[in-house]
């Protein structure tokens, strides 16, 4: 290790050390994420600056630096499946009317794949206003590489029917989803906890006295679920600035240059989105500017860390503790918008990148064709995984389908991860979107529902 990364690691050090005295100055989550991302941003910036023409100094840097960030994210990675496994069977324990759960994660889902239609919608129309085209494009020795990985992925993709993407959903051994070692397992374990829950407040009915048994087991779990979350969230701040160093410091201001107009158009796609999102948060009744406050800690960390999954603990946070929205509807939403229905991963993304291929394979981006796409964007955003690169998945999936290469989406690698971000930061929001719309809808009985067992469990 070189005298200069020795001197660049001290800095970090230092840095990290001005963010644990912050954070006992009585900041809240939101400052303290806030002062995380400018102060990760500014480093990397200084590190991108000062080793440009040194890559090896560089390297060996943000590989240390790396160590917080990555540590945060595996982490996070760490409680998923034990979180959505309780909370999720302790959501269903407390709906107690089994309809109500239909209705509850009826409704998400039917808000998630709308809001996802009018993502693919507003990538059409973008990426047809602006005139991107897939004409032109040079690939380098990195971006064939993966057009060449990328080719061998979707024809496996592409064999699997919308039946066997169905079945697939459902876990045929629930210890090895919990590993999280397929793209569906968050969705099979979701399954399996609710279909648990289910079983629980079966027996609840059939024999009191097990029910109060199982209720108290499932709370004290979830309770020590919930204080492992607390523990790992109030690393955020730290986490945060470690990741947002390394990707200042390792973009690719080339690349950015040479695709900056798909970049703008993807950006300005995405700002839209959010634009929708609050018209539905304002339309049913919700303040926008302290919506998006309460949630604004939520969006930086899916920025930073371009996995909806690993910020599943933070929505789940934020729509209960922030929003008021019943656990229930929380972990439903927060569990599903991971995996279902991605606005901006699933939506966008493949939209644009069909309509950039269309010209070249002397298709016309007419009303067939947009009916088309959007269907197929619809089906394909069931299960797509919430972790980084799960926009790649999508257009894998839908690119085949329409009868395109997937060759596009490796020409685009050298900028995926600047978009990525945002893309990740619009699924999460649109979580938390189907969250607060349920919550409008049903959030009310169910709440009074559970006031009425509470008070009868007191006396």
């Amino acid at each position: 290790m070189g005298i200069f990364t020795i001197a660049n690691l001290l800095v970090f050090t230092g840095l990290l050390f001005l963010l644990a005295v912050m954070s006992k100055k009585s900041l809240g989550l939101s400052k303290q994420v806030l002062l995380g991302l400018v102060t990760g941003s500014v480093f990397g910036f200084a590190l991108q600056l000062s080793y440009s023409e040194n890559a090896d100094i560089l390297s060996d840097t943000l590989q240390w630096t790396s160590v917080v960030g990555d540590t945060y994210v595996h982490l996070l990675r760490m409680i998923i499946m034990p979180l959505i496994l309780f909370t999720m069977i302790s959501a269903v324990l407390k709906v107690e009317d089994i309809k109500s759960l239909g209705k509850i994660g009826g409704t998400v889902v039917t808000v998630l794949i709308m809001t996802t239609v009018i993502a693919a919608l507003v990538g059409i129309a973008i990426a047809s206003s602006f005139g991107l085209s897939a004409d032109g494009m040079m690939a380098g020795t990195a971006e064939l590489a993966k057009a060449e990985e990328f080719s061998s992925r979707a024809g496996s993709l592409e064999n699997l029917s919308i039946a066997e993407l169905i079945v697939s959903f459902v876990p045929t051994n629930i210890f090895y989803d919990l590993t999280g070692a397929r793209d569906t397992s968050i969705i099979s374990v979701v399954i399996f906890a609710m279909l648990t829950g289910l079983a629980c407040l079966l027996v609840a009915q059939e024999n009191p006295k097990q029910g109060q048994l199982i209720k108290s087991f499932v709370d004290a779990a979830q309770t020590v679920v919930m204080k492992l979350v607390k523990i790992v969230m109030s690393l955020t701040p730290y986490g945060v600035m470690a990741l947002m160093t390394k990707v200042i410091a390792s973009s690719d201001g080339g690349a950015i240059i040479s695709l900056i107009e798909f970049v703008i158009a993807s950006y300005l796609a995405i700002a839209i989105m959010f634009v929708v999102h609050a018209f539905l948060v304002g339309l049913v009744g919700v303040n926008i500017r302290d919506y998006f406050r309460k949630v604004w800690p939520v969006l930086s960390f899916a920025f930073v860390t371009r996995s909806s999954a690993a910020t599943i603990p933070l929505t789940i946070k934020a729509l209960t503790e922030e929003l008021n929205i019943p656990a229930p509807i929380a972990n439903i939403a927060a569990s599903f918008g991971a995996t279902i229905g991605q606005n901006g991963c699933a939506g966008i993304y493949p939209a644009m990148l069909a309509v950039m291929v269309a010209p070249t394979m002397g298709v016309d981006v007419d009303l067939s064709f947009i009916i088309s796409l959007v269907l197929i964007v619809a089906i394909g955003s069931f299960g797509i995984a919430g972790v980084g690169g799960g926009a790649t998945n999508a257009a894998l999936v839908v690119l085949p389908a329409m009868g395109f290469p997937v060759i596009i989406a490796a020409l685009l690698i050298s900028i995926e991860p600047l978009i990525d971000m945002a893309r990740t930061a619009l699924n999460v929001n649109g979580a938390m979107t189907s969250g607060v719309i349920t919550d409008k809808l049903f959030g009310k009985s169910l709440g009074d529902k559970q006031l009425s067992q509470a008070e009868a469990d007191l006396g």
